[in-house]
């Protein structure tokens, strides 16, 4: 293993740490960073769906790329972890607050003549 394949390792587990760690922390007290605390409706839900990215990237990460050439049936639970990954950030996504529409404009009040 060269050095910077380390580094990398090093980075992407320190990431996923960091990921899985705010998720355990909005399932069990709600809690969600501060950059996120506006757009979030449902902490433990935003909880749930860090925790679910943090594995699947995990899963990703060090059966995928960071293991070398794909081989086998590595390759397949490679792309399981990336589809789990994305099903985290959709659970994340669904459990923020929907967006504001624009509403239609509105007609100026008739006055009938009879």
């Amino acid at each position: 293993m060269s050095g910077m394949h380390l580094v990398l390792v090093g980075v992407s587990a320190l990431a996923l740490v960091v990921l899985g760690g705010g998720g355990v922390a909005g399932i069990v007290t709600g809690w969600v960073a501060p950059w996120g605390r506006s757009r979030v409706l449902r902490p433990r839900l935003w909880g749930y769906g860090s925790l679910t990215a943090a594995v699947g990237g995990a899963v990703w990460t060090f059966v995928g790329p960071l293991n070398g050439p794909p081989h086998g049936s590595s390759a397949y639970v490679a792309w399981a972890g990336w589809i789990v990954f994305m099903v985290g950030l959709l659970v994340q996504f669904r459990a923020q607050r929907p967006g504001r529409g624009t509403l239609p404009p509105t007609l100026p009040p008739t006055t009938t003549a009879s």
